[in-house]
């Protein structure tokens, strides 16, 4: 059993990173222009509307919410006057909330690409893979956020953000997730399933994510004006204009 967890929670992790950056640099040397989302909206707009934003905003919200739970430890927001039950009511509201977002609009892109006939034959291998991992992993994280509903319920910020911040130190706390609740083992996993398929798959063109529009100055238009021997609504030449 200890040789199960070590290869778990202290292996397992970083054969995964490998194959993620491995495989991400040999899609960029052999498809960099299959990094795109194969879009479909030609296809079919009015359930890609809803579903896409949905899907799209909800993500961020639980990225962010990830990050801080797994990255910042509980003695820094003790520090900065935010109290455990402020915190976790807070990631209850905010993070449950995002992930019924995150599902509802996976939900959505799922029926479109199950019921509309043109968007089901575009669908790849790859897609029939990696669409079941991602809701699986929504459910799972969802189903683990429930579990804080509970009176003394198990603190994930003393058990899994450990272990989390113990493989960037490269001496990872296998006892730290192997004591955590199976829900969150659950999540773990199949969180790093997804990310072992990400380079194999459409998930990749978020490496691609026009962050630099954020920061690009406005392109300024300025009109010619008018040529003083053209009249209004006078018909061209048929040599220019």
């Amino acid at each position: 059993m200890n040789h199960l967890r070590i290869a778990l929670w202290g292996v397992l992790p970083y054969l995964v990173l490998v194959v993620m950056v491995t495989g991400t640099a040999w899609r960029y040397r052999y498809d960099r222009f299959g990094f795109t989302t194969r879009s479909s909206q030609l296809h079919e707009h009015r359930l890609l509307s809803i579903g896409g934003p949905l899907f799209h905003y909800g993500l961020l919200f639980v990225v962010a919410g990830h990050a801080i739970g797994l990255l910042i430890p509980e003695s820094l927001t003790e520090r900065a006057h935010v109290h455990e039950w402020m915190y976790h009511l807070n990631a209850l509201f905010v993070g449950g909330t995002a992930g019924l977002a995150t599902l509802a609009g996976l939900a959505i892109l799922i029926h479109r690409r199950l019921r509309v006939p043109a968007v089901r034959g575009a669908t790849s291998r790859s897609d029939r893979v990696v669409l079941p991992v991602l809701l699986c992993v929504i459910l799972a994280g969802l189903v683990a956020t429930a579990t804080t509903l509970r009176p003394h319920s198990y603190d994930y910020r003393l058990g899994v953000s450990v272990w989390f911040r113990s493989l960037f130190a490269l001496d990872p706390d296998v006892s730290a997730m192997a004591g955590a609740p199976l829900a969150y083992q659950v999540h773990a996993l199949l969180g790093m399933a997804l990310f072992t398929l990400w380079p194999f798959s459409r998930l990749v063109h978020a490496f691609t994510a026009p962050v630099g529009y954020l920061a690009r100055p406005y392109v300024v238009y300025r009109s010619r004006g008018v040529p003083a021997g053209r009249r209004e609504g006078a018909a061209p030449s048929r040599w220019g204009g």
